[in-house]
């Protein structure tokens, strides 16, 4: 069939009125989510609006403020202005959080790419990162990107800092860092281009299976969706390669969803053709069981990374530039509308929300023994043993040193975390 035809079919009128997660919860997800732009949530009040509306999306994923570099650019050091802009706003709109990222090779701090480390020390790092992060938004994700694109599109593993030091065990590892620092979240790895189910696919399962083989905890595997008008694959091929995971017992979701023109102006049939793709992506989702939501990566063309990045390329979303909705935007809708049943608006309220945007209550008593565990460096654990600097050495959940080595001193940072400075 012509891809007009195809499109064409597809406008049902249920998607004239109804909005893109109510309709995803009608259908059977958990959401319908877009990534946040910290500088513009603040900057730009039709931007904020539009985001802000839980009918629309019912989730958002902050683009860059949980990242390393954004929060523990300085060793010891952690700032959670950034990353708080999106929690904040989820709270506030009554929307649900996925968290992203903790151990990337991209965006990583200098001293952490350039460091000299072994196991042990860098593995000290990583805990202290990831129970310091993690403690922040305690109770406040459903998912945590815990590795982010750990393999490259040849099929081999990405050369990092990680992989130098560990080889591959540094993937379990950072799995059971998260479990530990926050059992109840969704444990995700997340990558690009495994939608064309080749080597890259094949890796990715070979690493779903050797976290799980180490006895460490995975959740799910995030399909970014960062893919080019006309080269996506169709929608059986798609929930063909979904299947391979959810066979593993992980859930799935595409995570930071873009279709881009590879050349712009995009022509008339180009849009469609965009559309189409979306339909597609978002029909894949619908059709496996286990596939629990869609993340567009920003939704408008305003914000998109694309032009920053791919020279020439863009129009990747489902919003134009003036925020006006695109033919994608009417394909996924239309597409969600005819898997949609009569869900009440109440379900969507309880699907996401309730888990993801307040922080859990803790009583005096815990937190009373929190601090006096975490406040001085004088308190014996253990076996005697004792913390090397930046190690942590308290915290609610802690079991490990309280003790520092001389002559460092164990401070509090917040209250899921001490560390030796």
């Amino acid at each position: 069939m012509h891809s007009k035809s195809v499109l064409a079919a597809l406008l049902a009128p249920a998607a004239v009125s109804a909005q893109l997660h109510d309709l995803a919860v009608r259908a059977g997800l958990k959401y319908f989510g877009t990534a946040l732009r910290e500088g513009a949530i603040n900057s730009d009040s039709q931007y904020a609006a539009i985001l802000g509306d839980n009918r629309e999306f019912g989730q958002l994923v902050p683009e860059n403020g949980q990242k390393w570099e954004s929060t523990q650019r300085t060793r010891g050091q952690f700032t959670f202005t950034q990353g708080d802009i999106t929690t904040n706003t989820a709270r506030q709109n009554g929307q649900g959080v996925r968290c992203h990222t903790l151990t990337w090779h991209s965006q990583l701090p200098s001293w952490v790419r350039d460091g000299s480390w072994t196991k042990a020390t860098l593995t000290e790092v990583m805990e202290t990162h990831i129970n310091n992060v993690m403690g922040h938004y305690i109770g406040q994700c459903y998912a945590w990107d815990v590795v982010n694109e750990a393999i490259n599109d040849d099929g081999n593993w990405r050369d990092s800092v990680f992989l130098s030091t560990f080889g591959t065990e540094y993937i379990p590892l950072s799995f059971q860092l998260a479990k530990a620092a926050d059992p109840n979240t969704k444990l995700y790895y997340n990558d690009y281009n495994l939608e064309y189910n080749g080597a890259k696919t094949d890796r990715a399962v070979e690493l779903v299976q050797l976290v799980k083989a180490a006895g460490a905890p995975i959740d799910g595997v995030g399909f970014q969706g960062h893919l080019i008008v006309g080269s996506t694959p169709g929608r059986s091929n798609l929930a063909t390669t979904l299947r391979r995971f959810t066979a593993l017992g992980v859930e799935v979701a595409y995570t930071e969803l873009d279709i881009r023109h590879s050349s712009l102006p995009a022509s008339a049939s180009a849009q469609v053709t965009q559309g189409n793709d979306f339909a597609n992506v978002v029909g894949s989702c619908l059709d496996v069981t286990g596939c629990v939501g869609v993340t567009v990566w920003s939704f408008t063309d305003k914000y998109s990374w694309i032009p920053e990045t791919f020279d020439g390329q863009g129009d990747a979303l489902i919003y134009d530039a003036n925020f006006n909705k695109k033919a994608a935007w009417t394909s996924i809708s239309s597409v969600l509308a005819a898997k949609a049943t009569g869900v009440p608006t109440s379900t969507r309220t309880s699907t996401m929300i309730t888990v993801t945007t307040t922080r859990p209550p803790t009583s005096t008593s815990t937190t009373a023994t929190r601090t006096s565990s975490a406040a001085t460096s004088s308190t014996s654990s253990a076996g005697g043993a004792e913390q090397t600097r930046w190690g942590q050495c308290g915290g609610m959940y802690w079991t490990g040193p309280t003790r520092c080595q001389s002559p460092w001193t164990c401070r509090k940072q917040n209250d899921w975390y001490s560390q030796c400075l």
